[in-house]
């Protein structure tokens, strides 16, 4: 029995998809180790969003070559987006790599593993735009802690934001059915899940293509109704399509926390208009508005690129501004990364690297005060919290998540008391950092 090491780059989408590979090939007879000296196949999923990420993945997948140049006969897989995108010049410049796979053909692993005795054989994916749709018959390895779980309801995206690679590598969108969701998030319940976090490209564009067009609004009320779920939170919401629907299945569904992710990319009007985003800056505080007034206390989370080409001084103080006026709960700042095959490619008046940098530390300035003054609000308040596991170093106290905290990107909850991985319990805010707070256990959550 053959044993793979799995390493995933990238955003929670990815994940998913690394989890159906695992299950693809333990299936298949494959066994999994977290140890890749003693794995035969190496195997990394790789993200190619941005600059960044690119080059990430291409110092993990030669971290992983130095691996299987130690022996024992190993192989090394390179999957994913950035297979998906450049699968040529990585074939002509990875001869160390024996397969490659992209973002639409993962599930073929185990046939393509056994046929890498032929070197010449190693698939190239079409370099195109391709996804794999999820299944809930396809097997599945649910990595990470056992309470908690990702589910993505649908693959690709249809809009041509000037500054995304997303479209050219997953392809346009495409929903799963909503009773294959609801059957796959009971699967996740029956084995110990209790929070599912619904992802996608575009989570509000759900249901539209469907042959029985349905919504993200009607899938978290059927979702709503899985025994044993606690929390169903949303990551990723398109702005132009927040409806009244979805506001009030989040408003009235007790399981929905009460918690939007919703990135605007930017708030100045011509920024918007070169991005591709088609709304407005004041269109986007109207939006806000209306949120904030049908979901009271909401937890918004959003992220900007800052450094677009054209965002003149003037174009960034309006941002700066636009994060004060709105206090966000949540924000991610992002530099602006030229990619190839993008519309924003050719644009003129590209920013350099410096005032961008500059600019991203600024704006996360600002939010970081705006952080630290929400969570001072939340001290002395009684909070449910889904334990996690013990902090890092101290095995006497733990760490966990409000509803309002989303897992991996937002800042944790550190306890005193006694608590278990996967308890949800009330928890008194004692003190108040920039991202994080510590807190004492009351009790068992209601």
């Amino acid at each position: 029995m053959e044993k793979v090491h799995l390493l995933t780059l990238g955003c929670p989408k990815n994940l998913a998809d690394s989890e159906l590979m695992l299950g693809a090939l333990t299936s298949a007879g494959f066994e999994i180790t977290l140890d890749p000296e003693e794995a035969q196949v190496l195997l990394v999923n790789t993200c190619a969003f941005i600059e960044a990420a690119k080059k990430e993945s291409i110092d993990a997948i030669l971290e992983a070559a130095e691996v299987k140049k130690r022996g024992g006969g190993k192989r090394l897989v390179v999957a994913g987006c950035l297979s998906q995108r450049y699968a040529t010049e990585l074939a002509a410049t990875m001869p160390e790599v024996d397969v490659f796979v992209g973002t639409g053909n993962f599930l073929d692993l185990p046939e393509l593993l056994r046929r890498t005795e032929a070197p010449e054989m190693r698939p190239i994916p079409y370099a195109g735009a391709a996804h794999l749709l999820p299944s809930s018959a396809i097997p599945r390895i649910k990595t990470g802690d056992f309470f908690t779980s990702y589910l993505k309801i649908s693959e690709g995206c249809n809009h041509k934001c000037a500054f995304c690679i997303i479209p050219r590598i997953r392809g346009l969108h495409e929903s799963r059915p909503l009773p294959d969701l609801v059957a796959e998030a009971r699967n996740l319940a029956a084995a110990g899940v209790a929070e599912i976090n619904l992802i996608a490209q575009d989570l509000t564009a759900y249901g539209r293509d469907l042959d029985q067009p349905s919504s993200l609004a009607a899938l978290l009320r059927e979702l709503s109704t899985v025994g044993g779920l606690r929390w169903i939170r949303l990551l990723y919401g398109y702005p132009n399509f927040v409806s009244a629907e979805l506001l009030d299945a989040i408003a009235e569904l007790p399981k929905v926390v009460k918690y939007i992710d919703m990135p605007l990319q930017h708030a100045d009007d011509a920024m918007l208009r070169a991005m591709r985003r088609e709304r407005s800056g004041a269109a986007l505080v109207k939006l806000l508005d209306r949120v904030r007034k049908r979901i009271p206390g909401v937890v918004l989370r959003t992220s900007f690129i800052v450094g677009f080409p054209g965002e003149t001084d003037a174009a960034f103080e309006r941002l700066v501004k636009f994060v004060r006026d709105e206090q966000f709960d949540r924000v991610g700042v992002f530099t602006y990364s030229r990619e190839e095959n993008t519309a924003a490619y050719n644009l003129p008046d590209q920013v350099p690297e410096r005032v961008k940098r500059a600019r991203r530390a600024r704006l996360m300035a600002v939010q970081a005060e705006i952080s630290l003054a929400r969570n001072r609000g939340l001290v002395g308040r009684e909070m449910e919290v889904l334990v996690e596991g013990p902090m890092p170093g101290r095995s006497t106290r733990m760490r966990g998540r409000t509803p309002g905290q989303a897992p991996e990107i937002d800042g944790s909850v550190f306890l005193a008391g006694d608590a278990q991985p996967g308890e949800f319990v009330r928890a008194r805010i004692d003190k108040a950092l920039c991202y994080d707070l510590h807190a004492t256990v009351a009790g068992a959550a209601a």
